[in-house]
């Protein structure tokens, strides 16, 4: 990387803008960089950060960057800083303007820029400049890629500042640490110590996971063995507590098992002792059966033979009842004929009450003669029935004819009427569409109008305005003349009146002895004085600054003025010398015959629509008309056909309905008289059919009550049973056998005897022992099913915490390896010696790059008396990696850096920064820095050192290289020709080249 040239303005503590010209400053090689304390030497190496980075070292970078303005500034200059250098063989240049508040344009206060950032390269070829980009985050990127260094590198090894790393020499191995991180970037290092952390303690949490699970599984199947089983010491994450799980486990598995053989074994004889109480309590019960049995049927023998006279009465009067059954057929047919003859005369006398009084002495066969003739009566009507709805029919559609007609006349004369004015209604349309075809041509034209007409309009109210501004600000230019004009009166004044006085402001910087600045005398005898209304030097100063701000409004005036008058003669050129109100007269008159020709053309759409709906209206009703001409000539011929055959119809109608009003009311009455004839020929041969019939049933009846035995009928009759008598009867008879053989057989039974012969059974005590037996079953069957469930629980249990153990076996040995490796990254492993972290490793390993690069400038600088070397050893009870001690050649003895004195440290430290940047140019992939800084530190050094020092700083301009040296010291003016000074005024700080090629 070779800086070529850098632009500040109103950076920092220039106020103008100043150039740096690092070409020429290069040829020498070496350079010096010098001015006052706080001139802005460091302003300078600030203005080349802030250029590549957007922002500047340490603490100087606060506020966004509104800091970074000058406040010797003008209100209307711009900070701004651009950078040209070459890196990786290609010339850029960077500009970049930090955030800017400034005077609003128009009223007063401020308003706020946002930075600005613009990268541009140069062609070779074009020799021209091309733009590159203007984004903050791709400049910035471009840039870190291109040099391989953070802004942290850069202002480390670029521009070196000695007191950081004096600092560096005697701060302890925390402090190095944090240095070495941000240089080097270590920073991944870290995050692997961190990312091996939270590995190991995630793979942990999950492993206490798991053995919580493990435990709860435990303390389940401890629960399922009755509390037989011992759970482990060890809590979650411990070694061996899967083991001591499974072992305890496997032991209760063992003794629930033992004691389900045992249940099993006390079941069975439980059983076997049940089995024989029962067949006790079977035998027991039997026989007390037996001798119940026995006592029952010696009861029942005893009470029938009490009651053995109901039953010989119940067997005589079942026997009457089966005689009585032969006349049962006579009685019932008996009965039914009786029945059946009643009702016959029943409906006799209600069929001949519904006929008149002319047929109450008619027999059946007279009645049947009568309805005979009244049915072919009925039957010579259905012709003229068929008449009678055909007479109906004509007369419907004879009044059908008639609407007709009347409906057909309306529709003649409706359409008639229409069609009379149909020419005025056309014309009247076709003249609508006319008028509007001629609006929207005339809408036309005027829109073509109108913009023009707008914009002169808009041109001349411009035109007014701008003719009101320039008035204004023509007397504001004329005001800003006469305020310049004594502005510069008054700094003349002024001038001249310092002039006339300069020999007393001259007179105050003699000094005895010395000579003075115009005559060179030595002797000033008579010194002039200042009088009252001496002026000096800043109020000149002053006087020139009011002249020149009024000089800059009198031209901000007139350029406004111009910019004025050229809109004025271009609103003018547009609008010409028409008065403003008779081009808006005009405007309004135009817009309101366009509107009045816009609303007039709308209505040729509507009058077309309605023009063809006329048109669909007229063929419409024309058709109708024709329509209705031909329906009324055909009606004429189809009238007369009905009237005709309606008149013969009505002739022969009369003539059939005869007294009655209509064909149908005759045929209805002849209907009803026909069916009441029938009805009463029916029923008189249904009663005198039943009369016989009952008379032949009562012969029967007698005939059958002597052959069965009975005296009469009624006798018969009496002795009959129904149907729930005779049952009920013959129940108790069947019952009382039933009863009878039952008692004999049981107590001819030899079994029931026998048992009748012994003592009365104790079922009592047999049911207890039996009882007692069954709830000894009982005991022993859930003592084997809890014994059962037991095994089963810890069978489940176990193979349960047996799988957790195969799942979590992987994740225990993950844990185990990323434990191992996460303490020996961060240093607290038995493993690690020296108790090193992995990043303060790393750094370790630069660090001794470090040491052995700045070695070889060391050496040099101290005339081959110092070394410096890195140390891994210890500090007290800290961890080691990070030591730096200095071997002195003289004494042959290593020391620590902090006993060097301040000279010595100096150069050793001038040493380090040297050797820190050649390994940071390594590690940042070989980019080669061109042009470097060193701030500050030669003070200390005596003159055979620091000419040591120079001849090394000298050696770095090999292949061509350039190093600048940032320094007040005095002595360094004299050794290093080529100079950039910065030198400090009232105004603003100023930059001055000299001694360059």
């Amino acid at each position: 990387m070779r800086l070529h040239r850098l632009d500040i303005t109103a950076f920092g503590p220039f106020g103008g803008s100043q150039t740096v010209d690092f070409d020429a400053l290069s040829t020498a090689g070496l350079f010096l960089l010098h001015g006052p304390t706080g001139a802005g030497k460091t302003s300078v190496l600030d203005a080349v950060c802030y250029a590549l980075y957007g922002s500047v070292p340490g603490a100087r970078q606060s506020g966004q960057g509104m800091t970074l303005r000058s406040d010797h500034a003008a209100a209307t200059v711009r900070t701004e800083v651009r950078l040209e250098l070459t890196v990786a063989g290609r010339r850029l240049e960077i500009t970049r303007q930090p955030p800017w508040e400034r005077p609003k344009k128009r009223g007063s206060g401020s308003t706020l820029d946002k930075a600005q950032s613009w990268l541009r390269e140069y062609d070779a070829q074009a020799r021209t400049w091309k733009d590159l980009s203007r984004s903050h985050q791709e400049i910035g990127e471009e840039i870190t890629q291109l040099l391989g260094m953070s802004r942290e590198q850069f202002c480390q090894v670029v521009l070196l500042p000695q007191g950081d790393f004096a600092r560096f020499l005697r701060a302890d191995a925390e402090a190095r640490g944090r240095l070495l991180g941000r240089l080097f970037d270590t920073h991944r290092f870290a995050e692997v110590e961190k990312r091996l952390a939270e590995r190991r303690r995630a793979t942990e949490t999950q492993v206490r996971d798991g053995d919580t699970e493990l435990l709860a599984d435990a303390h389940r199947m401890q629960q399922a063995a009755d509390d037989a089983m011992r759970l482990p010491d060890a809590a979650p994450g411990e070694p061996g507590l899967a083991e001591a799980v499974m072992g305890a486990a496997a032991i209760a598995r063992s003794t629930a098992r033992e004691q389900l053989t045992i249940a099993h074994s006390r079941l069975a004889a439980a059983e076997s002792a049940q089995a024989a109480a029962e067949h006790t309590l079977a035998d027991v019960r039997e026989l007390a059966r037996l001798q119940q049995r026995f006592t029952q049927a010696r009861d029942r023998a005893a009470l029938m033979a009490e009651r053995s006279d109901g039953y010989r009465q119940a067997q005589a009067r079942m026997e009457r009842a089966r005689k009585a059954e032969a006349v049962a057929p006579a009685l019932e047919l008996r009965e039914a004929a009786d029945a059946e003859h009643g009702r016959a005369d029943v409906a006799q006398a209600r069929a001949r009450a519904l006929l008149p009084e002319t047929f109450a002495g008619a027999g059946a066969a007279g009645l049947a003669a009568a309805a005979r003739r009244a049915a072919e009566e009925l039957g010579g009507l259905e012709s003229a029935r068929r008449g009678e709805q055909r007479l109906a029919e004509l007369v419907a559609e004879r009044a059908g004819l008639d609407r007709q007609e009347r409906a057909d006349e309306d529709v003649l004369q409706e359409a008639e009427a229409w069609l009379a004015g149909w020419e005025t209604i056309r014309a009247g349309l076709q003249s609508r569409i006319d008028s509007a075809q001629e609006a929207a041509t005339r809408a036309e034209q005027l829109g073509a109008q109108r913009e023009p007409a707008q914009k002169r309009l808009n041109a001349a109210r411009m035109r007014d305005q701008l003719a009101g501004d320039t008035d204004t600000i023509a007397d504001r230019v004329r005001l800003a003349q006469e305020e310049a004009l004594a502005a510069k009166a008054h700094w003349l004044d002024v001038k001249e009146q310092r002039l006339n006085g300069i020999a007393a402001e001259l007179a105050a910087q003699l000094a005895d002895g010395e000579p003075c600045a115009v005559c060179g005398s030595a002797d000033h005898p008579a010194p002039a004085r200042k009088d009252a209304g001496h002026v000096d030097r800043e109020a000149e100063e002053r006087a020139l600054a009011a002249y020149q701000q009024a000089d800059e409004r009198l031209v901000e005036q007139e350029r406004r003025l111009g910019t004025v008058r050229e809109a004025l003669a271009a609103a003018t050129a547009e609008a010409g010398d028409t008065p403003t109100g008779q081009l808006a007269s005009t405007f309004e008159e135009l817009e309101r015959l366009y509107a009045q020709a816009h609303r007039d053309a709308s209505d040729l759409h509507p009058a077309r629509e309605e023009l063809r709906r006329a048109e669909a209206e007229h063929e419409q009703r024309t058709t109708a008309r024709q329509q209705a001409e031909v329906r009324a000539a055909s009606r004429v011929g189809h009238r007369e056909r009905l009237d005709q055959e309606r008149a013969l119809l009505e002739a022969e109608l009369t003539q059939a309905r005869g007294p009655a009003d209509s064909v149908a009311a005759r045929a209805a009455q002849l209907e009803r008289q026909t069916a009441l004839l029938t009805d009463a020929a029916d029923a008189a041969r249904a009663a005198e059919d039943t009369a016989q019939r009952l008379k032949d049933a009562d012969a029967r009846l007698a005939d059958a009550a002597f052959r069965a035995g009975f005296d009469t009928p009624q006798a018969a009759a009496e002795a009959l049973l129904d149907d729930d008598a005779h049952r009920e009867l013959q129940r108790r008879l069947d019952a009382w056998q039933s009863e009878e053989a039952a008692v004999r057989a049981v107590l001819a039974e030899p079994e029931t005897a026998d048992a009748a012969r012994q003592p009365p059974a104790d079922l009592a005590s047999a049911e207890r022992g039996a009882a007692l037996a069954a709830q000894r079953v009982r005991d022993a069957a859930s003592a084997r099913d809890a014994a059962a469930r037991r095994c089963a629980d810890l069978d489940r249990l176990s193979t349960r915490a047996a799988g957790s153990v195969r799942r979590l076996a992987p994740l225990r040995e993950e844990y185990d390896r990323v434990a191992r490796l996460a303490s020996l990254a961060a240093g607290t492993s038995a493993d690690n010696e020296r108790k090193m972290r992995l990043e303060s490793y790393v750094l370790a390993a630069r660090l001794e790059q470090v040491a052995a690069a700045a070695t070889v400038r060391l050496l040099r600088m101290s005339s081959g008396r110092y070394t410096l070397v890195h140390s891994d050893d210890r500090a007290g009870r800290g961890r080691s990696g990070l030591g730096l001690h200095v071997v002195d050649a003289w004494t042959g003895r290593e020391r620590d850096t902090a006993t060097l004195s301040g000279g010595e440290t100096f150069f050793a430290s001038l040493a380090l920064a040297l050797g820190l940047a050649d390994v940071v140019t390594d590690e940042a992939g070989g980019v080669r820095l061109d042009t470097l800084f060193i701030d500050e530190g030669f003070g200390s050094l005596d003159d055979q050192t620091l000419d040591e020092v120079l001849d090394v700083l000298d050696s770095l301009r090999e292949r061509d290289r350039s190093v600048g040296i940032v320094s007040h010291v005095a002595d360094l003016r004299r050794r290093i020709h080529a100079q950039l000074e910065v030198v400090k005024g009232r105004a603003g700080s100023a930059l001055r080249q000299r001694g360059a090629g």
